[in-house]
Parts: structure tokens; C-alpha cells; sequence
């Protein structure tokens, strides 16, 4: 499917060819991101470009990772971007944060296609991932998945409201971010900002916690899985715990955390190549329109 829309992409001439990619020790390690724009979300490919959504408007920017030079992909609507996720039909899901909204994308021309209305009221509609024909959203505030059927290169079909049960509890703070697949494919991972555990969830929204071996996941945010390799990011921690996990996700070891001078409370990763990009959050600093932001790669271990 990603070869699809890269095919698509290039005849549109969004993406060059790229044959032989450069060597990523060429790429530039800092990319500087536009000023105010307050970074959330990141997607890579295909080739060698970058999506990031901005928290501040909405807009996605993407950037060549070769040069760093970038532009406004998509103008946003005033409420956030955050989780990303293409469909490899030339759809570009965009969660919606304080909005409560799911928006698509043209993955070709940054045009809006849809708009899905999650929920009404207090929300944080905040991380994406696709599994079992589905899209399933994250909302940090209310204790539920969104589900969104897949159907090809049609429009995804209408949410389906998930509730959450089972070992998972809300409180204060954020909840449920960053999701992804469990390695066999079968459920989902799910980590939960404020306490820092790690669950594996249902189709049916059932959770079970994860046995971390006395380890925490605080602070976690966006998440990368690689084979049975799972990427964690903990925001505020600066770091990236290096998991590895069984194959039906109920069982993980921290093996290593990344960290880099360069990290400023990173939030979410994507992979490219050998390295994993990071866009620099900032949720310590008080945003303004002047506020600097980047994206940041690191070898990937």
C-alpha cells in the first residue's frame, strides 16, 4: 500500500525519486521547525520526508529530511494536530487534540476530505493507530477508543465509540496517548501518561496491564513498534525507553533508554532509515509566536 501512494505522490511531484537514499550520517541531525508552531505529532515516508502537526493551529509542515528545508503542507483549523497516521491510500489522519475531531487529509495535496465529530465536550482526541482493518484514536480526557473502519481507497467509515475496561483507570492529568499494535497483530498497546503503565487492549476496549517488571512508562507519549521492539517516548524524562516485548504484548522489559542534549521534552517518533526523529514539544516552555521548535534525529539502537 505505501508503495501506492509513493507511486502517487512522485507523479505529483511531492516526493523526488530518491533511488539510492543518502546515507542518514548526511542528513542533518536538527531540523529547525517554524517558529510558534509548538510540535506534536510526526510521520516519515514515504521517502525521505517528514509530516509534523503543530498543537497551536493545526497546520502540518513537512520537511525533507535530506536538506531540512520544509513548508506548510496543510493550513490548519485553529485547533490542534496531533497523532498522525497515512493509510497507504492517500489519506492523512489527523487527530484533533482539545478539538474532539478525526480529520483526512489528501495525502497528495494537504486538502481536507473529512472531518469526524469523536465526541462532544471536554477532549484530548490524541494518538492513531491502524490494526485489524481499523483506525483506533487515543483520547487522553475520556476513557474510551475511537474506532474507524478502513475501507481501501474509499473514505473510512463513521466512529465507532470503544469504552475502556478492565485494569485501566482515569485520573487526573493526561490518560491513554500513544498507541500501537501488539507485535502478533491481535490487540493494541496502549501507554497511560499519568501513571506510567503500559496496557494491552482488546478490540472489544478490554484492558490488561502490561508486566513492565517494576519499570514505568511516566510521562509516556508517542509510541514505535519494530518487530517486537517497542519505542516509548517519555516526554518530561527526556528519553526514549527501548522495550522489548512478547509477542502478544503482555510482558516487557526496558532494555535501554535514548537520550540527547538536544531533547526538549520530546513527544512523539518516527523512523526513517537507521535513525528516529523526534519533534521537540516544549512543554516546559511557554509557548509564543517566537518560541523556537525543532525536529531532532538520533541513531536508532
Amino acid at each position: 500500500m505505501r508503495r501506492h501512494l509513493a507511486a502517487a505522490l512522485l507523479a505529483l511531484g511531492l516526493i523526488a525519486s530518491t533511488g539510492a537514499p543518502a546515507q542518514a550520517s548526511e542528513f542533518p541531525s536538527t531540523i529547525r521547525l517554524p517558529d510558534g508552531f509548538r510540535p506534536e505529532g510526526v510521520l516519515t515516508g514515504p521517502g525521505p520526508f517528514a509530516y509534523v502537526g503543530s498543537m497551536a493551529d493545526g497546520s502540518i509542515y513537512r520537511v525533507d529530511l535530506r536538506t531540512g528545508r520544509g513548508a506548510t503542507f496543510s493550513e490548519g483549523p485553529g485547533t490542534p494536530a496531533l497523532g498522525l497516521h497515512a493509510d497507504g491510500h492517500g489519506h492523512l489522519f489527523v487527530a484533533g487534540g482539545t478539538g474532539g475531531d478525526l480529520r483526512i487529509l489528501d495525502a497528495r495535496s494537504g486538502h481536507l476530505l473529512a472531518t469526524h465529530r469523536l465526541t462532544t465536550g471536554p477532549a484530548f482526541v490524541n494518538d492513531i493507530a491502524f490494526s485489524q482493518g481499523a483506525a483506533w484514536i487515543t483520547d487522553s480526557t475520556n476513557p474510551v477508543l475511537y474506532k474507524l473502519p478502513l475501507r481501501g481507497d474509499r473514505l473510512p467509515g463513521p466512529p465507532v465509540r470503544i469504552p475502556l475496561t478492565g485494569d485501566i483507570t482515569y485520573g487526573s492529568g493526561f490518560n491513554a496517548n500513544g498507541i500501537t499494535p501488539t507485535p502478533d497483530g491481535r490487540a493494541l498497546l496502549v501507554v497511560q501518561s499519568n501513571t506510567g503503565d503500559l496496557f494491552r487492549v482488546e478490540p472489544s476496549g478490554a484492558t490488561r496491564r502490561v508486566n513492565l517488571h517494576g519499570e514505568t512508562l511516566a510521562e509516556g507519549d508517542g509510541l514505535l513498534l519494530r518487530g517486537r521492539t517497542l519505542y516509548a517516548v517519555q516526554n518530561r524524562w527526556n528519553a526514549v525507553a527501548v522495550l522489548r516485548l512478547n509477542a502478544d504484548g503482555t510482558d516487557a522489559r526496558v532494555v535501554r533508554r535514548l537520550r540527547s542534549a538536544r531533547f526538549d521534552c520530546p513527544a512523539t517518533v518516527a523512523a526513517f532509515g537507521s535513525r528516529l526523529y523526534l519533534p521537540n514539544a516544549r512543554f516546559d516552555t511557554t509557548p509564543t509566536p517566537r518560541t523556537p521548535y525543532t525536529l531532532v534525529a538520533i541513531p536508532r539502537q
